[in-house]
């Protein structure tokens, strides 16, 4: 959530008593998936991260990003599009439309700055033009998304509701890269950007987080820790046919091949990991060569959320 480091923050405490929807920014979580406790308000109320839902965008030639800025890039229906982190760190959610030969298919980017998370899904049946926001408040330190036709809460990472008429649903991943704006552009040069015209003034030049991937500390408290890496190590995060798998960045480096790849194994399936140093990016793809969904996240958000998750061991 587009918080600044130096603010502070309210989280909800414990209670013996029914949830208050008034602490939990008047989302009824009586039913909630997950410890209401551990449910934590980020400081924003509901919408006070506004989302996107009509995107302008641009062409490449046009866009003004630096060669390093990190982007969430989407390719489908032979379309590309970028996403830039500068713009999601305010907005943290796109509700967008992807044109096809068969009609528009409807897309939900999403980011969690707290987590590093960039992941895109299609949104339930039903939710129709309805979208999702944002609602100010955080499970594991991972902005809890609503849609916006129940109400319901949807932890990111989990990509299931954790409250509301659709809890247990799950959400279906569309596959993503989180790379540079550079390495991105040289895959697909005719790539369309989302433009800094969302509707909305911000400061897109202004990073909100600016240090946070350095610093050895939580803003929010998370279920679960894991000592093995340094909080903020990026890993790259699969799941297959329920089985967590992360491979942490420092370990790749040491692990895959002159090309950059690594094969591998999970859940019976088999998988090639190709990580990408120089970009700081890494992506897991399938035996016939399809990108699977993935998610880089900071080491500690991954084992937050799959404590028993598998990990790829450096020789």
């Amino acid at each position: 959530m587009a918080y600044a480091l130096g603010l502070s923050f309210s989280v909800c405490a414990a209670s013996a008593a029914p949830p208050n929807p008034a602490n939990f920014n008047g989302f009824d979580v009586a039913n909630a998936s997950v410890p209401t406790q551990a449910i934590q308000r980020g400081g924003p109320p509901k919408d006070g991260i506004a989302a996107i839902d009509r995107p302008n965008f641009v062409r490449a030639e046009q866009a003004r990003l630096a060669a390093d800025d990190r982007i969430l890039g989407v390719f489908l229906n032979g379309r590309a599009r970028a996403y830039p982190v500068r713009i999601l760190n305010w907005h943290e959610v796109v509700n967008d439309r992807f044109p096809g030969p068969s009609g528009d298919r409807a897309v939900v980017v999403t980011y969690c700055p707290l987590c590093g998370t960039g992941m895109a899904f299609d949104p339930p049946a039903g939710n129709g033009a309805a979208g999702f926001g944002v609602s100010g408040l955080l499970y594991n330190s991972d902005v809890l998304l609503y849609d916006r036709a129940t109400q319901s809460l949807w932890s990111q990472i989990l990509a299931t509701a954790i409250s509301g008429p659709l809890k247990g649903t799950q959400l279906q991943p569309v596959p993503l890269t989180h790379t540079s704006w550079v390495d991105w552009r040289r895959r697909y040069p005719a790539t369309e950007v989302l433009s800094t015209d969302t509707g909305f003034e911000r400061d897109y030049a202004r990073d909100p987080y600016a240090g946070y991937d350095r610093i050895q500390r939580l803003m929010f408290d998370v279920q679960h820790r894991d000592d093995r890496f340094p909080l903020k190590e990026w890993v790259l995060g699969v799941q297959v046919n329920g089985v967590p798998k992360a491979y942490p960045f420092s370990a790749l480096a040491r692990t895959v091949n002159a090309r950059g790849e690594l094969p591998d194994t999970v859940g019976g399936k088999k998988l090639r990991i190709r990580y990408d140093r120089a970009h700081g990016t890494a992506e897991a793809f399938d035996d016939q060569g399809r990108l699977l969904p993935g998610t880089m996240a900071y080491w500690f958000a991954w084992v937050a959320f799959h404590p028993k998750t598998e990990v790829l061991a450096a020789p």
